[in-house]
Formats: structure tokens, sequence, C-alpha cells
């Protein structure tokens, strides 16, 4: 722990002098740890001065640069020229604030013991990352600078060091938890949500530039700009939101891009909070951004395909996420009997804890050995995810579901082509999040699909090859799920739930 952060081998040679030299009177590891990642401190106070500068360097208050959001929004926009000026101001005291903030907490943060500051300096990282979004930033430089320096102040504060104090209450241990066949928090398990992450970070800051004007048009390679991006970029469902729902995209996926470096590889138990919180952001949110993505053909009547991508990038990740979720609740309840920190099982999902019975973790797959092993380490990090032959028919059949209208020529405009889409998307979301081993079970959810698809369908008076096709898929996905295929690992007792 006391080298995280550590970057020079000046610094290195400091410590080890002091661990040869260190006695009962000599500096604590927290102190040692602060003395190795003072630089970040020092850069916080850098940043805030950068901050204060950016709004009269990159020109937030030049009308010139100002950009119009598109499709016409609600009364935030009424008065063009007053609300980009009163969201250019906004912008340029929103940084001049922040900076003011982070030179402030970056100087107490200079001394040791200080936990608060370098939280509160992660406060003001978050708000950066949202400020152009809320604020719906005139100026593409002013989201640009916003989005990076709100990145760089959360992984100075908590990322790089650690979070703050938890050299002085964090408990060791082996990293594997008990009854488990492999440990679910892995950086090799965690490389892949963080790229997936990233992924559609990068996808939704492209639609988000659309929408908030930066850009007068966007790439789509199947369903073209005035086809199908643009009406639901622009759509009333769009418009429902006071911010742009695709700024809002990306920042939940910039904030599980962060997430995934949290940590170390027992953050199952070191840091259940911050696992909870990862959970909630991909699985519940996860699952309403798929849901929203998915109606577009039933509310807007058109396609997006980087919309779809960006739900594409989602569903896996909310497979890769179950099982550390499903580990840290394991080690919250077993705290809870044991009766760690006094008892308190809020002080354990806040500080982390021990666990009985942990083992070392077996699987010696490293993200180090991907240049020499990446099939090896790609192989390390779907670990508790399989794709049984049941699941894979009942993805494929829900595309299927997904395509049926257009292949029989059917109105998107019908009901019976709602069936279609929906049917198809649900079947999709069921068979892949199912794929993870601890919620097997889930796979069930796909029969009463079917049935519903069904039986609407029959409500719809749909041509006779649809409804035909559409019964057929439904059956087929209904019998699907009756196919469980292997599960590999163990999962303690939660392994009777794989079934």
């Amino acid at each position: 722990m006391i080298t995280r952060g550590v970057t020079r081998p000046m610094v290195l040679d400091q410590l080890a002098e002091d661990e040869a030299t260190t006695d009962a009177d000599g500096p604590s590891l927290l102190e040692r740890h602060h003395r190795a990642t003072l630089w970040i401190p020092w850069t916080l106070v850098l940043l805030g001065a950068w901050l204060v500068l950016a709004p009269f360097t990159f020109g937030y208050l030049n009308r010139a640069l100002w950009a119009v959001p598109s499709g016409g929004r609600g009364a935030w926009f009424a008065d063009e020229v007053t609300t980009l000026s009163l969201r250019a101001h906004l912008m340029a005291w929103s940084d001049v604030i922040s900076g003011l903030l982070l030179v402030v907490l970056g100087w107490r943060a200079l001394r040791p013991d200080r936990p608060i500051s370098r939280w509160l300096a992660c406060g003001v990282g978050i708000w950066l990352v949202f400020a152009p979004v809320v604020l719906w930033s005139p100026t593409a430089a002013g989201f640009a600078n916003d989005s990076l320096i709100g990145l760089l102040v959360i992984a100075l504060t908590i990322l790089i060091p650690g979070m703050p104090n938890m050299a002085a209450f964090m408990e060791m241990g082996p990293a594997r938890p008990p009854g488990w066949s492999y440990n679910p928090s892995t950086w090799s398990q965690r490389s892949v949500l963080i790229a997936l992450g990233f992924a559609g970070m990068v996808i939704s800051r492209y639609l988000a530039a659309y929408q908030l004007g930066y850009i007068s048009s966007v790439w789509d390679p199947f369903f073209g700009f005035a086809g199908g991006t643009q009406p639901v970029l622009d759509s009333q469902m769009s418009h429902l939101w006071p911010i742009s729902d695709a700024a809002l995209g990306g920042v939940a996926y910039t904030f599980e891009f962060l997430m995934g470096f949290m940590g170390a590889s027992s953050r199952w138990r070191t840091m259940p909070w911050m696992v909870a919180m990862f959970g909630i952001l991909v699985i519940p949110l996860g699952l309403s951004h798929i849901a929203l993505v998915m109606s577009q053909p039933v509310v807007v009547h058109h396609w997006s395909t980087l919309a779809l991508a960006a739900a594409a990038v989602m569903l896996p990740m909310i497979t890769l996420t179950v099982d550390e979720v499903v580990a840290m609740g394991q080690h919250l309840r077993a705290a809870r009997r044991r009766g760690d920190r006094d008892g308190s099982t809020w002080k354990v999902f806040w500080l982390g804890g021990s666990a009985e019975d942990c083992q070392p973790d077996e699987d010696r797959t490293t993200i180090a050995q991907v240049p020499d092993h990446p099939l090896a380490v790609a192989r390390a990090g779907v670990r508790g995810a399989t794709a049984p032959l049941g699941l894979v028919l009942m993805a494929i059949l829900g595309v299927a579901l997904l395509a049926a209208p257009g292949l029989f020529d059917v109105s998107t405009r019908s009901g019976a082509a709602d069936v279609g889409h929906l049917a198809g998307a649900a079947t999709i979301v069921v068979a892949v999040v199912a794929m993870a081993e601890p919620v097997r079970l889930l796979r069930w959810l796909a029969v009463p699909i079917a049935g519903v698809a069904i039986a609407t369908l029959a409500l719809t008076a749909p041509p006779t090859g649809y409804a035909v096709a559409v019964v057929l898929a439904s059956a087929g996905v209904a019998a699907s799920a009756t196919w469980r295929g292997p599960v590999l690992d163990r999962y303690g007792a939660w392994t009777a739930m794989t079934r």
C-alpha cells in the first residue's frame, strides 16, 4: 500500500531507508505513504491554477465560439443569445470557483492525515465531469477541458494513491473469497471492464457532441444520419431529459471506466462501498440505459447504430460485474455474523475488513502478460461467465425477433412490429446477462417473455408469415431456457443459485 502512487526512484530509495531505520518513534505507515505521494497535492494546486485561467485561455466568453444545441430544446434555450451567454458565464464561474477550491484543498493536503481535503478535492473532480453536461457548455473547449481535468483530479485523489488514509485501516490478506474457485477482482477481469467502459465513454461523448452542437452531423454506417441517428438524438424522448441524454450516458461510462482502476485485487472485501457503487452504475443503471436504447424503434421508430453500439458495450459489462458484487455481498453478510469492526456492518461497508478462510489466488495470469499471452489474459478476464449452447441459441433467436419486422416488411409503426422489437431486445438481454454463472437462473425469465410475445401478437393482426416466424422463434426461446449448460466455477454458498 505504501508504494501506491510512487513513480520516482529517489522516493523508493527514501522509503527503503525509512524501512531500515524506522523505530517506535519513526514515521508511521500513513506518514511514509504521504511522503511518497507528496507530488499529488502539488499537482492538484497546479490543476487548480489551470482551471482558474481556463475561461480566459479557451475563450469561454467568445460569442464566435458558442455552439447551439441540436434539435431545438425547451425553455432553457428559448432565447438563444441570452441563454448562450448565461451558460458561458456559468461555465466560466464554475471553472474559476472549482480551480480556487483545488488550490486550497491541494495546499491543505500537503500535510498528512487530511483525508477530508482529498475527498473534497475528489468531489470537485466529480463536479467537473458533470459541469459541462449540466450547464450545457456552449464551447467544445470548455467541455473537453472540464472532462479531462475532472478525470485527472479523481485519479489523483483516490485512484493513484488509493483511498485517503487507507494505509491506516486496510486489512491485508489473501484475495480469493471463501469457497470460491477464483478471485472476481483480479486486474485481468477488471481490464475487460475498463476497456468496455472506455469504449462506451467514447461513443457517448461523440453522440453528445452532436446534441450539444459542437458537430453538425453524426456518422452512422447502417441507418444514415437523417434516417436514423438524427431523429433518435433529437426525438421527443430525448428532449424529456433536462440535459443531453448522450452526455449523461458518457458521464456514467466515465465513472465506470475510472472505478475499474480503483482498489487492489481484494477490493471485494477492502472496499465494499466502491464495489456496490460500481455494481449500481453497471447493473440497474446499465439495464435502464439498454431499455432506453431498445425502445427506439417503438417510441421513435428509428434506430441509431452508435446508440446500439453503446448498449452492446454495456450488456457484457453487466455479465462480468455480477460475480464481484456477489462476493462483496457475501463478505458483508459474513462480517455481520462475526461482528467485525465492533459489530458494525456499516463500518465494514465503508472501511472493509478481513475474511475468514480466504485463499491465495491460484490463477497466476496477470495483466502484465498481455504482450506474451493475450489469449490467456482474455480468458482470465471473462472468468465467471460462460456461453452455453442454450443461451447462445436464445441470443440468436432474440436477434431474429428483433430483425423480423424488417425482414417481413412489417410497418415499424405497428403494434406487430413493436412485439418483435421488444421481445427480441428483452430476450437478448436475458441471454447475455444469464451467461454470468452466478445468475444463471435468470435464463428462466425468457419463458414469460416468450409467452407474453405470443399472447400479445394475437392482438395486433399481424401478417401470417410474420406471425408464424415470431411464434416459432418465441417457442425456441422458451425451450432454450431449459438448457443450463456447464457451470465451471464455485461461488461459496452462492453456488446453489447457479442451477
